[in-house]
């Protein structure tokens, strides 16, 4: 008896928990939709580019016509007056703070920029804390959290079988361990295990913690182009510094008919042309595939509002349309935050693997 209520009591919280972020997840889109548009005028593109891009606050939700947000710090540095910091508050609704304001269209829009002495708009040294670099701050605390307390746990209770979350985290640790690094990389992984257990937890925890869409949730990181590139760049740093001789032989001697390698050398071009694309290839498919689920999402959301001056039956029909749609990429996005965090560490540790192997 005692275990069957304990169970209904778990089950009760995660469907709380379940409801909870599922209705968070439909009503973020829709709040944003709806947030100072006038019915039949809900521009689209800017709700999805607002959502996508990085910002200087945290926007959480909207309440009797007003903006409810978190501002964060900006830190500049001017060519003409030095460092400064305030809080984003002060640049709302395209004010004016210390000659700093967000620029709303040209190169630097979105930005922090400032007027010089010569009346030319141009763009200072920010070193702010956006939303981006807030979110990463969270994931990669989240990420010490986890793997401290696990730590901890094996380290009080020696030869013990865990249960609950440790479990939990001793069979992905394991899976990622065995089935991916030791499989890709062979028998030369141990210097490449925990960089690529640490790549593949943390990529997995943004793309969690990108879906759900309320705070501290919401922040695009891994949708953000200059987060999968750093990810890429040290995958890519990992496979040519530790390379063998043999590997850099068949960069630059490939093992092809000769006619291929003099007098233009061909096979030599196109094997180092290979050493950018798949790092090239990294970053992209992490970009896109969580940037364009989250498009997806918002877009879908947005046939409530585009459909809403067409009648109540259309607007009705797009409505539950719109809703079961939103529900499913959701779900769907949940499998793919796992996949894309599995894909990206697999490819990583068969191209180092590639790199490692000696004839």
């Amino acid at each position: 008896m005692r275990k069957e209520k304990k169970m209904n009591r778990i089950k009760s919280k995660y469907l709380f928990w379940f409801t909870f972020l599922l209705l968070a997840c439909i009503s973020a889109p829709i709040n944003a939709a709806t947030a100072g548009e006038e019915p039949g005028k809900v521009d689209v593109q800017d709700i999805v580019f607002s959502h996508i891009r990085d910002a200087y606050t945290w926007h959480i939700t909207e309440w009797n016509g007003k903006e409810i947000s978190i501002p964060l710090p900006v830190l500049v540095k001017s060519e003409e007056r030095g460092w400064d910091m305030f809080l984003s508050s002060h640049l709302h609704h395209g004010n004016v703070h210390h000659n700093y304001y967000v620029a709303g269209e040209g190169e630097h829009a979105g930005k922090v920029v400032e007027k010089n002495s010569r009346g030319e708009e141009v763009k200072p040294l920010d070193l702010s804390l956006t939303k981006n670099v807030v979110g990463l701050l969270i994931s990669c605390g989240i990420l010490l959290f986890i793997v401290l307390r696990t730590a901890r746990w094996y380290k009080k209770h020696p030869n013990e079988a865990p249960g609950g979350f440790t479990g939990l985290m001793e069979m992905a640790v394991m899976y990622i361990h065995e089935g991916v690094v030791k499989e890709g990389i062979g028998k030369e992984y141990k210097p490449f295990s925990s960089y690529l257990l640490t790549v593949f937890f943390f990529i997995l925890i943004n793309n969690l913690i990108g879906i759900i869409p309320v705070f501290p949730g919401g922040a695009n990181v891994t949708g953000n182009i200059a987060v999968t590139a750093v990810l890429a760049g040290c995958t890519f740093l990992a496979v040519n510094l530790f390379a063998t001789k043999e590997y850099w032989k068949e960069i630059f001697w490939p093992n092809a008919p000769l006619f291929l390698k003099l007098p233009l050398p061909i096979m030599p071009f196109v094997e180092f042309f290979g050493i950018l694309t798949k790092p090239f290839a990294l970053m992209i498919r992490l970009f896109a595939n969580i940037m364009a689920g989250h498009t997806i999402i918002l877009a879908l959301t947005c046939l409530i509002f585009i459909t809403a001056s067409m009648g109540v039956a259309i607007n009705g029909t797009m409505t539950v349309v719109s809703v079961l749609f939103t529900v499913f990429m959701n779900c769907l996005e949940l499998l793919v935050a796992c996949l894309q965090a599995y894909i990206f560490t697999l490819l990583s540790a068969n191209y180092i693997g590639l790199a490692k192997v000696r004839e």
